[in-house]
């Protein structure tokens, strides 16, 4: 009997959508690794990509029950036509559904990725500050030296905020929707720590210099004074010598 072989496709494929709806939309996700998100965005393609391959078996249904209906008697049309209107119907729904997870999750894992790479920028700018704070923990020479390590210390610490931000907002979308919360979390409070400390030992390291600098221009201003003092004394001297003057005739400063 061509209904209930009709009848039989359409039951079958019912039970296909049912059961692609329970593995893949109603069952509860748990992402907590980078592992298993990968493995979920994974899973959801092949769903996707399968549901619209069975695009094929529901167009022979379609035309099938199309062509029975044609030629059926009318009291046979009714239910036939409603269960396959309830079965397209269905498969959209579930080709639309499967999609618009997979587009979800995809969106999340490249959210994943831009805070990695964020985190990896941010890292890397660390990095640099520890290596000038070691750099320029002994400066040696006077103020214009310790003066141009300032500077250099002062133009890598103005790094803007927005990778900073980003990092921020990146972390709050995932946490917010439960998705890698842990790793997210303890990624978050390593790097911020971090930041916070290096922060802190660059506003102290620029103290020191800024002192440093001062001292070195006092002691350059003692020092010129001395060198200024000794010319003029070189100056009196060498003219008392050309004069022949005995040094008992000069002042005691000049002898």
């Amino acid at each position: 009997d061509k209904t209930v072989s009709l009848r039989k496709d359409l039951s079958e494929m019912h039970e296909w959508i049912t059961q692609a709806e329970e593995e893949y939309l109603e069952r509860d996700f748990e992402y907590k690794t980078p592992d298993e998100l990968q493995k979920a965005v994974e899973e959801l393609k092949r769903a996707k990509e399968e549901a619209l391959q069975k695009e094929v078996k529901v167009k022979l249904i379609t035309d099938s029950v199309n062509n029975f209906i044609a030629k059926a008697p009318p009291a046979a049309h009714e239910a036939l036509k409603k269960e396959l209107d309830v079965l397209i119907t269905s498969y959209q729904q579930l080709c639309s559904r499967l999609n618009g997870k997979w587009k979800t999750l995809e969106e999340v894992w490249a959210c994943w990725r831009e805070l990695l790479s964020y985190l990896d920028a941010e890292n890397k700018w660390l990095n640099e500050i520890e290596l000038k704070l070691k750099a320029t923990e002994n400066v040696q020479g006077g103020a214009e030296e310790i003066s141009e390590s300032l500077d250099s210390l002062e133009r890598l610490m103005r790094h803007p905020e927005d990778n900073r931000n980003q990092i921020r907002e990146l972390a709050q979308t995932l946490t917010d929707g439960g998705i890698l919360d842990e790793l997210i979390n303890e990624k978050l409070e390593k790097f911020n720590t971090r930041w916070e400390e290096l922060q802190q030992q660059a506003v102290r390291r620029q103290k020191s210099l800024e002192q440093s600098i001062q001292s070195a221009q006092e002691t350059d201003k003692t020092l010129r004074l001395i060198q200024e003092s000794l010319a003029a004394i070189d100056k009196q001297l060498t003219a008392y010598a050309a004069d022949r003057v005995d040094a008992a005739q000069v002042p005691q400063e000049a002898q």
